[in-house]
């Protein structure tokens, strides 16, 4: 049985004062604090997969009347964890601009400030309640101040508990499947000076038409919510809910806006992208349709994430293969080399089945770069487990890999197993698996000493204004001397070093061609 933190102490509401309940919540007073929760997360009912349709709605999100409220305010969102955080934060942005508040760098000038938060590892969760230390000051100095928690880590019951019990100075609690009720939520907490937590744990409809407010030259697109493979270690499916597909007509029309815009590059996200379209009950289309229909979009580079292995069939090789605008860059997360420990984590597919998709790929896209996840130390993973996922690194040869020491999430099935492989072997065996992706990071990049790259210029580099940044097609990353007017722009670069994780180059200044 994992060792896992004393939940129990948040549970206690032997304090707390039902001041009113009817069918749209309840109201309590919790040491001094008045509370109004109109809905809050359930593990019991988040774990269920129902049969009821999804409606999808294009109604506006912020009516006339909360268009104004912001006037004269400003905002800031701090997001952790993925590509979808991300996306969920540009949402939120979106909404509140509609409602007249401006965005700011600033903490001590921001009249609302949002934790977008993760939950997929233990010290993801630390950091948010760290910066929750850190904000109660400027909310003792500034009562008029609105904080926020949001995200994935309101999906979970001991965290709301948490912070109900410990954290009252925050004002609002919503999770990921009612971001669209942002505006009403800054309404009642502004109005009614008591905390606002609406977690809905059954996911909701699929809503369109929100607004987002992106930065730069790269989007990202939802085309699909929740993920139902359900690994034993993951708490995502909790906390996104089920599977739900955006019709293709809806992705279509937002990256052909995009197209229009002047984006350059565009990221296709969902939990399990290679799910898309198995939820349709009125049509054939997969997830390799929906690509076949978007790269015909006159745009530079189309990518997406994640995959799930098991998912992805041989229709998506076959349109990955056309290549143009769909990069040649594909992350297949793979989490461990050993079946026997793959079937733990209920991964649904083997080590043997996941050679054989890479080297379709690889047949198919001869020039593919390949990059992944590990997790190492899982409940039961022996010497020989580690020395499997070793050597699949090897057979791949991946471009680059996420890698992690697992931690058990509370509420996982992983969390009920023995976690059997002690912290020093843990960290050993992350060590010689870095070491060894270093190797094959840095003989990925020796291949292409005196080639020249297309790069997508996105910024200037942290530590020298005058070495610009971008990537390649392949998704590596590249530095070079070069004007910030380019930040932006496709440019070919001839590479002239190479790092382990990047690769050092020289502005070529005649005319590209554009790779779509």
């Amino acid at each position: 049985m994992s060792k896992g933190k004393d939940y129990a102490k948040y549970f206690d509401f032997s304090q707390a004062k039902v001041i009113s309940e009817d069918e749209n919540g309840k109201k309590i007073r919790l040491h001094g604090r008045e509370i109004y929760i109109m809905s809050e997360p359930n593990q019991r009912q988040e774990k269920q997969r129902g049969k009821q349709d999804i409606q999808v709605h294009y109604e506006d999100a912020v009516p006339e009347n909360l268009r104004e409220i912001g006037n004269g305010k400003r905002y800031i969102i701090y997001t952790f964890g993925c590509q979808m955080n991300e996306h969920d934060s540009e949402t939120m942005s979106g909404l509140l601009e509609q409602m007249g508040y401006e965005k700011t760098e600033d903490r001590k000038e921001a009249d609302i400030i949002l934790l977008n938060t993760c939950a997929i590892r233990e010290n993801a969760e630390d950091k948010v309640f760290g910066e929750l230390g850190h904000l109660k000051t400027l909310k003792l100095e500034r009562p008029g101040l609105i904080l926020g928690v949001c995200g994935c880590m309101s999906q979970e019951e001991n965290v709301v508990n948490r912070i109900m019990s410990k954290h009252q100075f925050v004002d609002i609690i919503f999770g990921t499947h009612n971001i669209h009720r942002l505006p009403f939520l800054v309404r009642d907490a502004l109005f009614n000076k008591e905390m606002v937590v609406d977690v809905w744990s059954k996911e909701g409809d699929i809503i369109e038409n929100l607004p987002k407010k992106r930065s730069g030259m790269r989007g990202w697109v939802n085309i699909m919510y929740g993920c139902d493979k359900f690994c034993t270690y993951c708490i995502v499916p909790y906390t996104r809910g089920k599977e739900r597909s955006r019709l293709p007509e809806d992705v279509i029309a937002e990256v052909r806006e995009l197209a229009r815009q002047g984006y350059k590059e565009i990221t296709l996200l969902g939990q399990n992208v290679n799910a898309y379209g198995k939820d349709f009950i009125d049509r054939t289309y997969t997830f390799g349709h929906l690509m076949d229909e978007i790269r015909t979009i006159d745009l530079p580079r189309i990518r997406f994430t994640t995959s799930h292995p098991r998912d992805f069939d041989d229709h998506l090789i076959e349109v990955l293969a056309k290549q143009g605008n769909l990069v040649e860059h594909i992350h297949l997360p793979v989490q461990s080399g050993s079946s026997a420990v793959l079937k733990k984590m209920s991964r649904k597919y083997t080590r043997e089945h996941y050679l054989q998709l890479v080297h379709k790929i690889k047949a198919a896209i001869p020039n593919v770069s390949l990059t992944t996840d590990i997790i190492v130390g899982f409940p039961g993973e022996t010497d020989e487990h580690f020395e499997e996922t070793m050597s699949l690194m090897r057979e791949v040869e991946f471009e680059q890999a996420f890698t992690f020491i697992y931690s058990p999430r509370e509420g996982t099935p992983a969390a009920q197993m023995e976690d059997n492989v002690p912290m020093e072997v843990k960290k050993e065996r992350l060590q010689r698996l870095n070491a060894l992706m270093k190797d094959f990071s840095r003989k990925g990049n020796e291949k292409l000493l005196g080639e020249t790259v297309e790069v997508l210029v996105e910024s200037e580099s942290k530590n020298n204004e005058l070495i610009l940044s971008g990537r390649t097609r392949t998704n590596r990353l590249v530095h070079f001397a070069g004007s910030e007017e380019l930040i932006g722009q496709f440019v070919h670069v001839e590479v002239t070093d190479i790092k382990s994780f990047y690769i050092k180059g020289e502005l070529v200044t005649e005319k590209m061609q554009m790779s779509s």
